[in-house]
């Protein structure tokens, strides 16, 4: 049997041979830190025999499958350990996450508190030195039914009714054993690190109407070390957390009055995210976009149109029924449907095309409160939206042309770490998309060639497209490097035909447009939650509420500093006065914590040179300018940073 390894290079192996046997077979030292292989493509056990010439790529904690196989596995080992502290726990999904993994958990009458968690910790651990292999079982529907009846957990009695016979695996492990698809960990003893992170409530299948089970979230290692880097890691996270954040820099708030999930943006976080706004219509117009504004609502037969309706259901969205006339509207949950029917306001030749209408259009999603957090997941947020209606053959080039400009937005934002995530059908779930295969092959590699002639780095996501096409996604690593969804770019020939959209071409015959639907920010909430981590509150100069904080050092000198903010404020320099009976340092130490990004120190000689001493937030003392050469730096720090 022929195995092409992990260099190109192909050896003999007999048939049923392992991935773990192979890494042996080149270096016992590999083979410590193997979690699971790569076969044809397909992640699987690294212990699972091989019986067929394959191509074979050997995983480890520096893959991202090899992390999901580490994670995955510590689900299972968890469960084991719950289960034998808690005997009579039922058990739902347990998944790999980005970062870790979790349970959930029927805990019956026990209610499980953070010091149990401590309990648990210490029980995976021993567990992980029992050396547990996870054993693979291939069993019958009949067989999988009959092993949850007699444990009695209903929740795996329920996932196993929805899945065929014959392609139905368990693991067993120690003492617990799991329906299962895997790969696993050759054994337990991989786990030499582990953090139980959270307990929070999540419903059955996501239904608020089903029982609400336990999650335990938790995260394992390979290596102690490593679990010391991802604690100081989330430590500098809680000191970045965008709800502690806006709160201390007045940028936006909740009220229970007005609603979960519905943020209120404060004088400052408005200001904020009006420059974002203004910043990325001034690029929008250059490009040649055009504004439109659509309403708050819609007609619910708008969104059966599009396919909203029937993707996601008619408890989605709340639904507003008019007393008289009978008819019933929904709060708008995606702007596309709407710039549909503006494009269909009158009809176009292919002269006018491609056509680009961009709005900044606020959509509401009924999202479950416990999925609530801050900025980043809300119910109602606002879209910097933008539909590109083109001929096919204009599609690459309006495509690279987004492109562009969310590389402008990144550089103006300090996101230089990033990579393009190519979100494709699920090939094993047609039902889940609309339109017909072949526009979704022309789709699909328009973005793939796009990505090629770009040179962008890139990974391929089965699974993520959205329902109606294909899309391109902005994976950004924030300064600590955790990884953020911004920007997303999409193919669309579906919602054009079920709209009816046409263009006269050039033989004087109808055509169905394309449509590129693009984001660049993808909600102006989750990016300012995001901006406001990834640089710790401290914005970028062009985007700070208050740019310059003025500090005269005695009551003296008030005129004076009075004076320097009214200058300021002609050249168009946000400023403010800070004229509390406090002394200089005093005042330079708290405008330190409120991030602003320029102190001016005035006394005496400030005033009668018509000067400033000027101090940059974080950078000390940068000497004394006049008031002309200081509105200058600002000047060129902004146009600097923005890229102009």
């Amino acid at each position: 049997m022929n195995i092409t390894l992990p260099d190109g290079s192909v050896r003999q192996y007999d048939s049923g041979v392992s991935a773990m046997d192979i890494a042996l077979s080149i270096s016992e030292g590999l083979a410590r830190n193997v979690l699971s292989a790569k076969v044809n493509g397909e992640v699987w056990d690294a212990t699972r025999p091989i019986t067929s010439d394959s191509k074979v790529q050997l995983l480890t904690w520096n893959d991202t499958e090899g992390k999901a196989t580490l994670w995955h596995s510590s689900a299972h080992l968890m469960a084991e350990a719950i289960e034998q502290l808690y005997p009579g726990v039922k058990f739902g999904i347990g998944p790999d996450i980005e970062n870790g993994f979790y349970y959930d958990i029927d805990t019956g009458d026990k209610t499980l508190t953070e010091a149990d968690l401590l309990d648990i910790e210490k029980r995976i651990l021993e567990l992980a030195r029992e050396k547990q292999t996870f054993n693979r079982v291939d069993v019958s529907k009949s067989e999988a039914l009959a092993h949850f009846t007699e444990k009695g957990d209903e929740y795996k009695l329920e996932l196993i009714n929805d899945l065929e016979d014959g392609t139905i695996t368990l693991y067993k492990s120690g003492t617990f054993t799991d329906l299962c698809r895997g790969p696993h960990l050759p054994n337990t003893s991989f786990i030499k690190a582990v953090k139980l992170t959270s307990l929070a409530g999540a419903y059955w299948r996501g239904d608020e109407k089903r029982k609400q089970l336990t999650r335990v979230y938790g995260i394992t290692f390979t290596k102690k070390t490593e679990l010391d880097e991802y604690l100081l890691l989330l430590e500098e996270a809680k000191k970045r957390d965008h709800r502690k954040l806006g709160k201390e820099l007045e940028l936006f708030a909740f009220s229970q009055k007005v609603g979960s999930g519905l943020p209120l943006w404060l004088p400052k976080g408005a200001q904020l995210r009006e420059r974002l706004e203004q910043y990325l219509k001034k690029v929008q117009k250059e490009a040649g976009y055009l504004p439109v504004i659509t309403p708050h609502i819609g007609n619910v037969n708008l969104y059966k149109t599009s396919g909203h309706y029937e993707k996601y259901g008619q408890d989605s969205f709340r639904v507003i029924t008019t007393p008289i006339e009978g008819e019933e509207f929904f709060l708008k949950p995606m702007n596309c449907p709407h710039h549909c029917e503006i494009y269909n306001v009158k009809p176009h030749s292919y002269k006018e095309l491609p056509l680009r209408l961009a709005e900044f259009g606020t959509v509401y999603r009924y999202e479950q409160s416990g999925e609530l957090h801050g900025l980043t997941r809300v119910r109602g947020f606002t879209q910097d939206d933008a539909h590109i209606f083109c001929t096919p053959d204009q599609i690459k080039s309006e495509f690279k042309g987004v492109i562009k400009i969310i590389m402008k937005i990144f550089k103006a934002l300090d996101f230089n770490d990033f990579i393009t995530q190519i979100s494709l059908r699920d090939p094993n779930n047609p039902t889940k998309y609309i339109g017909s295969d072949e526009n979704w092959d022309k789709a699909e590699r328009a973005i793939i060639e796009v990505a090629e002639e770009e040179g962008l780095q890139s990974v391929t996501a089965y699974g993520e497209a959205a329902f109606y096409g294909p899309k391109m996604d902005f994976m950004v690593k924030d300064a600590i490097g955790r990884k953020w969804q911004l920007g997303t770019i999409q193919v669309d020939y579906n919602l054009p035909e079920r709209f009816e959209l046409t263009y006269i071409g050039a033989d004087n015959e109808k055509h169905r447009p394309v449509m590129i639907h693009r984001a660049p920010f993808g909600s102006m909430e989750r990016f300012v939650a995001v901006l406001i981590e990834h640089c710790a509150g401290k914005f970028p100069l062009w985007l700070s509420p208050e740019q310059v904080i003025i500090l005269p050092i005695s009551e003296k000198y008030q005129n004076y500093a009075e004076k320097v903010l009214q200058y300021l404020k002609n050249s168009d320099i946000r400023a403010l006065i800070d004229d509390r009976s406090e002394k200089t340092g005093k005042k330079i130490r708290d405008a330190e914590l409120s991030k602003i990004p320029y102190m001016l120190v005035v006394g005496e000689k400030e005033e009668l040179d018509n000067q400033v001493s000027v101090r940059k937030q974080g950078g000390g003392d940068l000497g004394v300018l006049s008031l002309e050469d200081f509105a200058t730096l600002i000047h060129d720090e902004e146009e600097r940073l923005q890229g102009r």
